[in-house]
């Protein structure tokens, strides 16, 4: 059996890591991105590099996306040179975060020409997309699955969600609501606490040994907030993105969502006070600035 060889598509924070354990796995990729900087970098290392998502369908038999949303797939999976008129590729893996409605469409796309569409988001962020220690969320045929197991290994670990494209993006949506609601509710948290006299990092440890525990505890406040960095990696805008498509995938299908409609408001609240380029964790930075503290780790 003639080895399989990969393409990668969308090079930033998350897919050059996860491009670059490809590479590191001795696999064969060939590569292309918006950014012929990134294109250069994973070309340095052994990637062939092209200038259209065609031109790497035409080149490989499987094809992974890492893209910030379902504009930007669906463009690159329909639009001129996309992949659908790719002559080899016949299976499509993406791993970007585009909702439901837009992950059936690129389905429905690829497969007027015979190609594969693999609903596959990921979670874990950038340090999980370089240790290789990503959840990689996969709805697709049960086979095809199987097939795909091995190489997803290099990204973290899979789970099987079902069959139909979509499933695997309601998971995450769901994954990231949660994520985005640990974020505020700690951050109005901290800022209480902080206002009351108490030490933000004895605080941590507390809610970290008790029943308060969750992801902004362990991870984005003791490193982005507790330092005053705000440098989590993901921004505010594609938090914000996540947020609103599980609300609406909610709201069709008729499950209220109270406290997610509020995460909403806080996101945009934090892009309209710190701009389009927003980190994740400036949600913290709003709730600090309207409680007047500042939640720091004392030096």
């Amino acid at each position: 059996m003639s080895e399989t060889i990969y393409g990668f598509i969308g090079l930033g924070n998350m897919g050059g890591p996860m491009a670059g354990r490809l590479l590191d796995a001795g696999c064969k990729l060939h590569v292309t991105d918006s950014n012929p900087d990134v294109v250069k970098r994973l070309a340095a290392r052994g990637a062939v590099a092209h200038d259209s998502a065609k031109s790497v369908g035409d080149a490989v038999d499987v094809v992974f996306l890492s893209l910030p949303d379902g504009k930007v797939v669906e463009k690159v999976v329909g639009g001129d040179k996309g992949l659908a008129q790719a002559s080899r590729a016949k299976c499509v893996v993406d791993l970007s975060t585009i909702g439901p409605a837009a992950a059936r469409r690129a389905f429905d796309i690829l497969a007027a020409q015979k190609i594969e569409y693999v609903d596959a988001p990921i979670s874990g962020g950038v340090g999980g997309a370089e240790r290789g220690t990503l959840a990689i969320m996969v709805a697709c045929p049960s086979a095809r699955y199987e097939s795909l197991t091995s190489v997803l290994g290099n990204f973290g670990k899979p789970f099987y969600l079902g069959t139909d494209a979509g499933q695997a993006q309601v998971m995450k949506l769901a994954n990231n609501l949660l994520s985005a609601t640990a974020v505020a509710i700690t951050a109005e948290a901290m800022a209480l606490g902080v206002k009351a006299g108490l030490d933000p990092s004895v605080m941590i440890d507390v809610i970290n040994a008790g029943s308060g525990r969750n992801s902004a505890t362990v991870d984005k406040f003791p490193k982005a907030v507790l330092t005053g960095t705000f440098n989590v990696g993901f921004a505010a805008r594609l938090a914000h993105k996540d947020v609103r498509l599980c609300l609406e995938e909610a709201e069709s299908r008729g499950v209220p969502m109270v406290v997610g409609s509020s995460v909403r408001e806080m996101l945009v609240v934090t892009e309209a006070v710190c701009g389009k380029d927003a980190d994740y964790s400036d949600v913290a930075r709003v709730v600090e600035d309207w409680a007047g503290v500042k939640v720091r780790a004392k030096k």
